[in-house]
């Protein structure tokens, strides 16, 4: 059975990727706002929660191996090319967590909470032998030699935008929620309130730590670069809670006849993925707001109507047909 509250939460976890995403093309800087605060707590938690609900939508869908390498192959190309375009593209990550899930499909539920707690730990070592910075600039964004080979797999798998050391750890965490029982109350309640409860506790652990010892500031951040394990932690949990809490007010949703709508859209949510990149983020640049001139409750503003647009033009397509153009794609050519 679909979980609609599952493809609703798919849409809010886009919506505040947008956010993010806008903001960093744009080269806003955060103020003092509202709306800064709320982008600011978005940063690696909403694309953290679109990976966990990957996996979990993994785990739900069961596929064969060959039609999981597929699609790897599939996201992987397409991510390629929107790479070109966008450099802090997630969905050639996307193609190696599903080489990674493959591996996990058919492991024990122990089995994956133990490769999610692996990931963060294995990018430790990781980090204690290798440069983190190696091939970053900083002030611009840029990553060097990414079209090299040894540049793509380091920025792959240890310090890109969302490396699969430890990233493919939220991938894992999604394929564990994606086999409990999530249609059972009692079950929405444990992950909302779980959820939070650990993530509250995370920051206030990496918080107290930091304060005792400042030479372990660097290990003990929640923010997303570097992707250290209280980051993993922390956003693992905030995960998990935004999961439950939205399949709890589902029906209140239904209620407010909102559930079509934005429903609709997370089940297009890679379609909607690179048309904010290719249109929103393109129509931007046409009128030359990527410069930075824009103003932060500008650049949000902006977001939120594009998100509004999207909602509304996958409404519209849902009434005709019954997969997203990209979606219908993928299964066209991957199954």
């Amino acid at each position: 059975m679909r979980l609609t509250g599952l493809d609703i939460a798919r849409f809010l976890a886009f919506v505040g990727m947008v956010l993010v995403n806008f903001r960093l093309a744009a080269q806003v800087a955060p103020g003092a706002d509202w709306t800064s605060t709320l982008t600011n707590a978005l940063e690696g938690r909403a694309a953290a929660l679109f990976v966990v609900l990957a996996g979990l939508g993994f785990a739900l869908a069961q596929m064969p191996t060959l039609t999981i390498l597929k699609r790897a192959a599939f996201l992987m190309a397409i991510g390629l090319l929107n790479q070109t375009i966008f450099e802090a593209d997630i969905l050639h990550f996307y193609a190696l967590y599903f080489v990674v899930a493959a591996f996990f499909a058919r492991r024990s539920q122990a089995v994956l909470l133990m490769g999610a707690i692996a990931f963060p730990l294995l990018w430790l070592i990781l980090a204690g032998v290798f440069d983190y910075e190696t091939g970053w600039n900083w002030e611009t964004l840029d990553y060097a030699d990414f079209w090299t080979f040894q540049g793509f797999l380091r920025h792959s798998l240890f310090n890109g935008w969302h490396p699969v050391v430890p990233w493919a750890g939220f991938f894992l965490i999604g394929m564990w929620a994606g086999r409990l029982k999530l249609s059972e109350q009692r079950i929405q309640i444990r992950l909302a309130i779980g959820g939070a409860a650990l993530s509250v506790a995370t920051g206030l652990a990496a918080s107290y730590i930091g304060s005792i010892d400042p030479s372990l500031v660097e290990l003990t951040r929640v923010s997303p670069i570097p992707p250290g394990p209280f980051y993993m932690l922390a956003a693992a949990a905030s995960s998990l809670s935004a999961i439950g809490l939205i399949l709890l007010i589902t029906p209140a949703l239904t209620n407010l006849h909102l559930t079509p709508w934005l429903a609709a859209a997370g089940r297009q949510s890679l379609t909607l993925y690179i048309a904010h990149i290719l249109i929103g983020m393109g129509i931007l640049e046409a009128l030359g707001w990527l410069d930075g001139r824009l103003t932060q409750i500008q650049i949000f503003s902006l977001s939120i109507g594009f998100c509004l647009i999207a909602a509304l033009y996958a409404r519209l397509w849902s009434s005709s047909f019954r997969r997203g153009p990209l979606e219908s794609l993928m299964r066209r050519l991957a199954g």
